[in-house]
C-alpha cells in the first residue's frame, strides 16, 4: 500500500493511495484534502498504475515540487521523494516503505505502524547500512545504567523524568511525556522516537514521536545495523557525527536531514528483556553527544521503563477489574434466567441447584407451570463454559420457554427447539440437553433426552432405574431434522426423578480422585425419600468430597417427584 504523509501542525496524517487518479487540493470534495492557504482548489494528481507511482500538477498557482525541484510534467515518483504542494510538505511513501525485516532473523522486525494519537504522528524507517564505525557504547548495566560514572548528572536526570513522569498511568499520555522530558533533559535534542515491542509478534512499532520544529518531517531513520545491536546485545549506541559515521555512509536521507549526532538505547524490563527502543538525534552540528550524555540517556531509559511498565501494570489492573465486573453483571443476568422458585403442587417437589465452575457457566435448567396441570422441566450442559456458554444457554433458555408454550407435544418440541438452535450456525456450540413433562393429575412424565446421559429413578421401594438411553438422540444444535422420540413413564407416591450434569461425576478432590457415577447411584438410592432434601444431600455430598478444590466444569442438579405415603 503508497501513501502520501501531509505534514500539518507538527503531525502527520497519512492518506491511502488507491488505484487510478489522486487529486490533492484545498477543495472538500478532493480525495486527498491539504488545507494549507497556498494549496490550489484541485493543486495536483498522483496516478497509480500497478506498480507504477506519477504525479502532475494541474496548473496551480503555487507550484509542486519534488525534492526541491519544481514540476512541470508528469514524473515518477519513488520511495521516501519529499513532494510539496505550494508550501505544504508531504513525503511519498512507496508499498515496500512501512516496514523492513531484520536480515538477522535473530532480530526483530520494525514496521511503520500509527503511533499513538495525541503525539505527533510520523514514520520510522529502518534501512540497511554498511558496516557500522560506532563512536560509543554503553552495556545495559541493568535497568539504571552504570550509576557509578557522572552519579551526579544521572540522578539529575532520573528525578527530571520521575517528576516529569510523576502520576501518569495513560499510556496514551506517558510516551509522548517521555519524549517531552528528554528534550528538557538533552537540549540539542531535534528528533525522538519510542519502538515498543509487540508481545504477540515481537515486531517493533513505532508509539510515540517528537521533532522540535513543527515544519520539519516527522520521518525518523535508524539503522538496522544498529537496532539489531540495541536489541540483541541490550546496548546503549552512540554515533557522534552521523554524517560521517560509516554506519550511514552512502545515505542521502543524512545529507537531507543533517543528523549530526544521534544515541539509540534499550527500554529494559523488570526481567531484563527489551521491552522497546529509544532513540534521539540531533541536527545541531555544535551539538553533537557525548558518551556521557548516553550514559545519562540510559540511566533516564531505566526510569522511563519502569513508569511505562508501572503504567501497563495500572492499565492491566483497571482492565481486569472492568472485565470481573462485565462477568459480574454476566453472572448475575445469567442467574436471573434460573427460575427463583418451584412450582407448589399438593403432593409433588421440584428442586434444582447450580454451582458455576467460573463466574459464568454454560449449565442450564427451567420449571414453569402449564395449563390442565402439567409441569415442564427442562435441564441442559452447553459444550463450552465462561461467556460463550453463557450466551449459548440464554438462548435455549428462552427457546425452550417459546417452544414449548406452544407445542405441547414433548417429542415436536424437542425437534423444534433443535431446528432453531441448528439455524443458529453456531459452530462447535452443541447442548446435551433433557425434555420433561409432568402431568400432576395422571402422574405421568414424557421425557426426551438430546445427547445427555439418561435421568435416574429412584422408585419408593429403593430400586433404581434409569430411562432408556437408546431411544436418546444426538446433542441439540448437531444435527437438522432429527426425528427426537419421548418416553413415558407412571409415577407412583415416593418415586423421584434425578437429572445431573457430568459435572456432579467428575467432581474432583485434591487427591485426584472422581466424584464417580457409583457414587451417585448409591446416593440416590440411600439417600432422603423426599425430592427436595434427596438433591440437597446429593449437592452436599459432591462438596464434601470435592472439598473447595477448583473444578472444571459446572455442577448442576435437578430432582422432582411425588412426595411419600
Amino acid at each position: 500500500m503508497a501513501t502520501l504523509a501531509v505534514l500539518s501542525e507538527g503531525k502527520t496524517i497519512v492518506h491511502e493511495l488507491i488505484p487510478g487518479k489522486n487529486v490533492i487540493g484545498r477543495l472538500p470534495d478532493c480525495p486527498i484534502v491539504i488545507g494549507h492557504p497556498t494549496v490550489s482548489g484541485r493543486h495536483a494528481v498522483i496516478y497509480v498504475e500497478g506498480d507504477e507511482f506519477s504525479l502532475e500538477d494541474t496548473g496551480s498557482r503555487n507550484g509542486t515540487f519534488v525534492n526541491g525541484c519544481r514540476v512541470s510534467e508528469r514524473v515518477q515518483l519513488n520511495h521516501n521523494d519529499e513532494v510539496r504542494f505550494g508550501d505544504a510538505t508531504t513525503r511519498f511513501v512507496g508499498p515496500d516503505g512501512a516496514g523492513v525485516t531484520a536480515s538477522d532473523s535473530s532480530a526483530a522486525m520494525v514496521t511503520g505502524q500509527p503511533v499513538l494519537e495525541g503525539t505527533r504522528h510520523g514514520q520510522v524507517d529502518i534501512a540497511d547500512r554498511s558496516a557500522a564505525t560506532i563512536t560509543g557504547q554503553v552495556s545495559g548495566g541493568g535497568r539504571f545504567g552504570i550509576l557509578e560514572t557522572h552519579p551526579a548528572a544521572k540522578l539529575r536526570a532520573v528525578l527530571e523524568i520521575s517528576n516529569g513522569l510523576a502520576g501518569t498511568l495513560d499510556l496514551t499520555a506517558l510516551l509522548p511525556k517521555i519524549l517531552d522530558t528528554l528534550f528538557g533533559i538533552f537540549k540539542y535534542a531535534d528528533r525522538g522516537c519510542i519502538l515498543l515491542k509487540d508481545p504477540q509478534t515481537g515486531v517493533m512499532v513505532p508509539r510515540a514521536m517528537r521533532h522540535r520544529r513543527d515544519e520539519e518531517d516527522s520521518i525518523v531513520r535508524l539503522s538496522r545495523a544498529i537496532v539489531n545491536k540495541v536489541l540483541t546485545e541490550k546496548a546503549g549506541i552512540l554515533s557522534a557525527d552521523a554524517a560521517t559515521d560509516d554506519v550511514f555512509s552512502g545515505s542521502q536521507s543524512i545529507a537531507d536531514l543533517k543528523i549530526r549526532s544521534m544515541m539509540c538505547v534499550p527500554l529494559l524490563g523488570m526481567d531484563g528483556e527489551v521491552l522497546g527502543i529509544l532513540s534521539i538525534d540531533s541536527q545541531n552540528e555544535l551539538g553533537q553527544f557525548t558518551q556521557n550524555d548516553l550514559e545519562i540517556l540510559m540511566t533516564v531509559a531505566g526510569q522511563a521503563a519502569l513508569a511505562y511498565e508501572n503504567a501497563r501494570l495500572a492499565q492491566a489492573y483497571a482492565d481486569k477489574q472492568r472485565q470481573d465486573a462485565e462477568l459480574e453483571l454476566a453472572s448475575k443476568v445469567q442467574r436471573e434466567l434460573l427460575p427463583t422458585a418451584f412450582p407448589q403442587i399438593e403432593g409433588y417437589q421440584f428442586y434444582a441447584s447450580y454451582d458455576a465452575a467460573r463466574s459464568v457457566g454454560g449449565d442450564m435448567y427451567d420449571c414453569f407451570v402449564l395449563p390442565e396441570g402439567r409441569v415442564c422441566l427442562s435441564f441442559g450442559d452447553v459444550a463450552g463454559k465462561g461467556v460463550p456458554g453463557a450466551l449459548i444457554m440464554s438462548r435455549m433458555s428462552s427457546c425452550v420457554q417459546s417452544t414449548v408454550r406452544h407445542v405441547h407435544d414433548v417429542a415436536t418440541a424437542m425437534m423444534a427447539i433443535n431446528e432453531h438452535m441448528c439455524d443458529g450456525k453456531n459452530a462447535g456450540r452443541f447442548v446435551t440437553f433433557v425434555l420433561c413433562m409432568v402431568d400432576t393429575r395422571s402422574h405421568q412424565v414424557v421425557l426426551s433426552i438430546a445427547g445427555h446421559a439418561p435421568p435416574l429413578i429412584r422408585r419408593a421401594d429403593g430400586t433404581i432405574e434409569q430411562f432408556d438411553g437408546d431411544l436418546a438422540g444426538p446433542a441439540i444444535g448437531i444435527m437438522e431434522d432429527y426425528p427426537y422420540e419421548a418416553e413415558t413413564r407412571p409415577l407412583g407416591p415416593g418415586d423421584v426423578i434425578v437429572i445431573t450434569t457430568d459435572g456432579v461425576e467428575e467432581a474432583m478432590n485434591s487427591a485426584g480422585e472422581l466424584y464417580g457415577t457409583e457414587r451417585v447411584w448409591d446416593l440416590v438410592k440411600h439417600g432422603p425419600a423426599e425430592a427436595e432434601e434427596l438433591g440437597k444431600h446429593l449437592l452436599a455430598d459432591v462438596r464434601r468430597h470435592a472439598g473447595g478444590y477448583p473444578q472444571s466444569d459446572d455442577i448442576t442438579i435437578m430432582t422432582f417427584g411425588r412426595n411419600p405415603v
